[in-house]
């Protein structure tokens, strides 16, 4: 609660004169609830979550110690400031509740001043740091907007150039998307998926083919068949896009994002056998991030009609895929490839129908 709104505390004390009182000194400022116990507070966050709590220590049953380790182990009721309520004047108590969580200690029998001062300055403390999270979370969802504008515009610009793969990177992105979250579901390569943030990485992925937009317009619209020379030239585009991000990496900091975009767009042309390029790279050698996407590059490829080829079917681009496990692709991500394939057919088929 907040503004105007009279803010909710919960008094849990076994003690009724203590409950009382303390009901008394801060009912005129707030909304006073006096629970008898730490199991009928637990049994209230059913219906009302406070703004404070105080609460005691010396408790029958579940004594104020175990109340706050399970009031900070759930997520719905971590962020409560408490304070502690005691008689004792043990400073080794008083050390452990403010390890446990605790803001503060109020001494009974307490001064009601004193008391109302402290919660005032508590409550006052907590609601600037709730206004400054909700900023922050504010201000870092703007980022991430901007980030993916800024990404979706030049990917965009990139496929804009190429009038032969239309589509292409919006529709890879999606593959990449059904293919991760297949193998985050197995447990494929968990290891090292479970530090990604799989939209963030998705997001990434859509700068795969930055690096086209150093290639003539003269041989990325080629009507057919590249030379060596030209074929050449279009392999450069994972070079050239691992320079264009280790660029914007320079300029915005963004270091994590643009790893994986890194990633992407330098090793989607690598082969697990070690004939992809341009590196050479084999196996577990070619980074997780050019494997995934060797298969969703290579699939859209087949199913998408070029100048010197007509479109494959999904069930001919299933069996290539297939086939070339062990070769081309990691074949645990081919197996996984294999659960999901209608999916990929389905965005092909949508594709189609727009």
């Amino acid at each position: 609660m907040s503004g105007n709104t009279m803010k909710t505390i919960f008094v849990v004390d076994d003690n009724n004169t203590n409950l009382t009182k303390a009901k008394e000194v801060l009912g005129s400022h707030y909304r006073v609830l006096a629970l008898p116990s730490a199991e009928k507070m637990f049994a209230l966050f059913v219906k009302i979550k406070p703004d404070l709590i105080l609460l005691d220590i010396d408790m029958p049953e579940m004594d104020g110690f175990v109340a706050i380790e399970k009031l900070k182990a759930n997520e719905s009721t971590a962020h409560i400031p408490v304070m502690f309520l005691t008689a004792s004047t043990d400073v080794e108590m008083e050390a452990k509740g403010i390890k446990l969580g605790a803001i503060d200690f109020v001494k009974k029998p307490f001064s009601p001043p004193v008391l109302l001062n402290r919660i005032a300055n508590h409550l006052h403390i907590d609601e600037m740091i709730r206004k400054r999270t909700e900023q922050i979370g504010l201000h870092a969802e703007q980022i991430a907007r901007l980030q993916n504008g800024i990404v979706f515009t030049m990917a965009n610009l990139v496929e804009s150039r190429d009038k032969i793969t239309g589509g292409h990177i919006e529709r890879t992105s999606r593959y990449i998307k059904i293919l991760m979250d297949a193998m985050m579901g197995k447990g494929l390569y968990l290891e090292e998926m479970i530090e990604w943030d799989l939209d963030m990485v998705v997001a990434s992925a859509r700068l795969h083919d930055v690096g086209k937009i150093s290639v003539p317009d003269l041989i990325l619209n080629k009507p057919d068949k590249l030379t060596q020379e030209e074929f050449a030239k279009i392999r450069l585009h994972t070079t050239e896009g691992e320079q264009i991000i280790d660029d914007m990496i320079d300029q915005t900091g963004q270091a994590l994002f643009l790893h994986h975009a890194k990633l992407f767009a330098g090793y989607h042309h690598e082969r697990w056998d070690g004939n992809g390029y341009p590196y050479g790279k084999k196996s577990e050698e070619v980074p997780l991030q050019g494997r995934i996407m060797a298969v969703a590059d290579v699939y859209d490829a087949l199913v998408s009609v070029r100048p010197y080829k007509k479109a494959f079917t999904c069930e001919e681009a299933e069996a290539i895929i297939q086939k070339d496990s062990g070769t081309f692709f990691d074949p645990k991500i081919v197996e996984v490839f294999n659960e999901v394939k209608d999916k990929f057919a389905a965005v092909v088929r949508e594709n189609t129908t727009l």
